[in-house]
């Protein structure tokens, strides 16, 4: 019987040493995270990070399409208003724009060692990468291109 005693306190030791150095409960699974903002983003407003904070996801039917990391908001505008403490879906945010509607863009045309730049005015705005039509300010026509990081528009042959 005292063997059982001691037995029954060595183990209430254990687990109150365990439980002190946090190791008493296996790991489990960390719930999802998402970013939610902490104050009103309206629409065409960069998201600044610091306004956002990571909150984890309790309620299981919850939309699977929501920003769950900070570098997802990286550079990202607000498509519509974001309210605070709610998640942000995906199709709230974009890229911001590389090239502005109306505003000068250097076109660049490159066919092997041929190359030819003109300056063009491009129809809407776009981010890097887009493929959008733009006027060439010189000959009057329209091309069409993919926006470079570097702000100009690599144009296709037509």
């Amino acid at each position: 019987m005292a063997l059982r005693t001691h037995m029954a306190t060595f183990k209430m030791l254990t687990a109150a040493l365990a439980l002190a150095a946090g190791l008493s409960t296996p790991a489990k699974a960390s719930e999802p995270v998402a970013v939610v903002p902490n104050e009103v983003v309206y629409p065409g407003q960069e998201i600044d990070i610091a306004l956002m904070r990571e909150v984890e996801v309790t309620n299981p039917n919850i939309r699977a399409d929501y920003i769950s990391s900070m570098a997802e908001l990286e550079g990202a505008v607000a498509r519509r208003t974001l309210l605070p403490g709610r998640v942000i879906p995906m199709s709230a945010v974009r890229a911001s724009y590389a090239v502005e509607r109306g505003h000068p863009v250097k076109l660049i045309y490159s066919n092997g060692g041929l190359v030819i730049t003109a300056s063009g005015s491009p129809l809407k705005s776009a981010a890097i990468g887009d493929f959008i039509q733009v006027r060439n300010l010189e000959s009057g026509s329209t091309v069409s291109g993919t926006v470079m990081a570097n702000g100009t528009v690599q144009v296709i042959a037509q």
